[in-house]
């Protein structure tokens, strides 16, 4: 118990501390590993010789549940934790969750929607001039004016709302260190307005600064927010952001300063050498444990960063679009302290990041003067200056599999396939095939309509279809039978029921239908969320169509999915509002089989099906050898 942080104040005083410089209060349940932001935050704070206390799900109903530790020392440090509350709670159609795998045998209801919100004002309610910072994912992306998908509105700054006195937004670990040197110093924290990486409130907009549309002006008019996020999104680069300033009225502006820099590769070595724990603390084991442990507990974070683009995902306004990366003797260091667990079955399931196969900056410019802001580096097409190379991961993935015990090393966080058909040398491809799948590959395309992929900053659809051919070489040169399965999406910003259509014949062609298949869900500070809120591309200041109607969704979705019986009718419908009532009927070609028919167009088409499903068994046992 010792070798954790203390979650009691009896823990504290065993440690010979009265009164802890900080305590961390969070969403999910205290897992001391490299992959919770919570570990990460507090260990390095440990390092750096603070003491904290870890308050991990309080009851939110009772003020004393925040009040374990007494008041801190310096200040309390808010999150969610690992997801944003609402969509840790809420699926896309705003159904209430069944499980939350970060909280004892993923019980669902220990945390409330909102947590930032709901736990600022918890601590303010006991402390009321204790200063409060609040930060990850939850925090992070709701840091400015964002549009809240479950109230259909647009919501002011979360620093407003939570009481708190500071945002620590990304990835903290400077800007966190920097608060605490200051508030050591006894620095007022109602004067630090000069740290990267944060978001404060003042009375006075700041010199030097982009003013940005008021929220009342957005409120008003909602091309109003789809400029101010397009200024959002071209200045959170950490060379060359501007200071953003949002105006409230009377209460003030709430100020953005541009992000941290990125880590160099010795200071990410230092977080993540750190001594955690690796697991759940031992308070519950007898709960049923902690779910998301077991996606990670044997996977290695090697990047973080992405200059993928993708305008659905908010890792560029998180975690930026430079990519950081740990050194091979740091990793692999990590590998080695695996292979002597008792419960390591010799498989490291994965190695990557939120791109597993970026293992530098897109290009050597990047690390002096930042990244470009008025271009995507694989979007439209991979920039002249991109550094296409996987050689780095190539070698390092090399002397993962030499370590002794280790079986087999996968890589499950998804590669980039247009950044791999950027790289010249096929080598990577065919290395993947050869040691790091497991008989299936899981790839994003997302849609196959390029002019729906454009909206979603993904390449064209011939760059995927390029891909599979070239996956299929790789898998002949080492002998082995491997599929792609992908993910597709339905319902993004500018996608209409022909586009869906156009989705389904795919699928019908691929010969086998897609087991997940996610609807756009517009959660905070995304491009994608801007175009669905505002009906506007924030790049072109065009116009967008917008599938809104939650009907409208499910015909999307059941699309994707002809073949499931429950979509039946839903499928039908889309077919004839979609005005392609050529694929209903009995031809091979039609994704809804009915009409008129002979006796024998019927058994020739039970016919082809049987001698189809027999195909495929017989494939099946070819691959399993029998």
């Amino acid at each position: 118990m010792m070798q954790f942080l203390p979650v009691t104040m009896k823990e504290m005083q065993n440690r010979g501390i009265s009164q802890p410089d900080f305590v961390y209060v969070c969403g999910d349940a205290y897992v001391d590993h490299p992959s919770f932001g919570m570990a990460i935050i507090t260990r390095l704070l440990e390092h750096y010789g603070y003491s904290v206390g870890i308050i991990a799900q309080p009851d939110w109903k009772k003020k004393e549940s925040v009040c374990v530790f007494g008041e801190p020392r310096l200040g309390f440090l808010v999150s969610a934790g690992n997801m944003d509350s609402m969509v840790n709670h809420y699926t896309v159609s705003k159904k209430h969750r069944r499980e939350d795998s970060y909280s004892p045998g993923g019980k669902m209801g220990l945390r409330p929607d909102r947590a930032v919100i709901v736990y600022g004002n918890l601590i303010r309610q006991t402390y009321k001039h204790t200063p409060i910072i609040i930060g990850g994912i939850e925090a992070s992306l709701r840091r400015l004016a964002h549009y809240d998908y479950w109230s259909d509105s647009l919501k002011r700054s979360v620093l407003l709302d939570s009481g708190a006195d500071l945002i620590s937004y990304g990835m903290g670990e400077r800007s966190i260190l920097e608060i605490a040197e200051a508030l050591n110093r006894g620095e007022d924290i109602s004067t630090l307005h000069h740290i990267a990486g944060t978001v404060y409130h003042t009375k006075e907009a700041p010199a030097g600064g982009i003013i940005l549309p008021s929220y009342e002006e957005m409120c008003a008019d909602k091309r109003k927010y789809a400029e101010s996020f397009q200024v959002q999104y071209e200045n959170m680069e950490a060379f060359s952001g501007k200071v953003l300033a949002e105006s409230y009225g009377n209460r003030g502006y709430v100020v953005q300063n541009p992000p941290s820099k990125p880590l160099s590769q010795k200071e990410m070595d230092e977080v993540y050498d750190l001594p955690y724990m690796r697991t759940y603390h031992p308070m519950y084991e007898k709960l049923g444990k902690i779910p998301a442990i077991e996606e990670i507990k044997f996977s290695i974070t090697s990047n973080r960063g992405c200059f993928g683009g993708c305008n659905f995902c908010a890792l560029a306004f998180h975690q930026g679009r430079i990519v950081q990366t740990r050194s091979h003797e740091s990793i692999l260091k990590e590998a080695v302290e695996y292979t002597k667990e008792s419960d390591f079955k010799g498989y490291i399931h994965d190695v990557g990041g939120p791109t597993a196969d970026f293992r530098q900056p897109a290009c050597e410019k990047q690390l002096k003067k930042g990244v470009c802001t008025n271009r995507q580096c694989l979007f439209p097409k991979p920039c002249k200056n991109l550094n296409a190379d996987h050689e780095d991961y190539l070698e390092l993935l090399e002397k993962l599999r030499k370590i002794p015990n280790v079986k087999k090393v996968f890589i499950r966080s998804g590669i980039r396939f247009d950044y791999v058909e950027a790289d010249k040398d096929s080598r990577f491809l065919e290395e993947l095939a050869k040691y790091h799948v497991s008989g299936q590959l899981r790839v994003a395309p997302e849609h196959v309509s390029d002019r729906v992929l454009s909206y979603m900053g993904k390449p064209e659809h011939q760059v995927y279809q390029k891909f599979l051919a070239d996956f299929e070489k790789a898998n002949k040169k080492t002998g082995k039978k491997q599929y792609v399965v992908p993910y597709f999406m339905s319902s993004h910003p500018g996608c209409t029921l022909k586009d869906a259509v156009k989705l389904a014949e795919y699928v019908r062609d691929m010969g086998f239908m897609p087991e997940q298949v996610q609807d756009f869900y517009p959660t905070p500070s995304t491009m994608s969320t801007c175009m669905y809120y505002t009906g506007i591309d924030p790049r072109t200041k065009k116009e967008v169509y917008i599938p809104t109607n939650p009907h409208e969704k499910a015909m999307q979705r059941a699309l994707i999915q002809y073949k499931n019986p429950q979509n039946r009718e839903l499928v039908k419908e889309a077919l004839i509002k979609a005005g392609r009532t050529d694929l209903i009927g009995w031809e091979h070609k039609c994704l809804i089989k009915e009409g008129k028919k002979t006796v024998q167009a019927e058994k020739d088409f039970k016919k082809s099906t049987v001698q189809r499903k027999k195909k495929t068994i017989r494939n099946v046992h070819k691959r399993k050898g029998k």
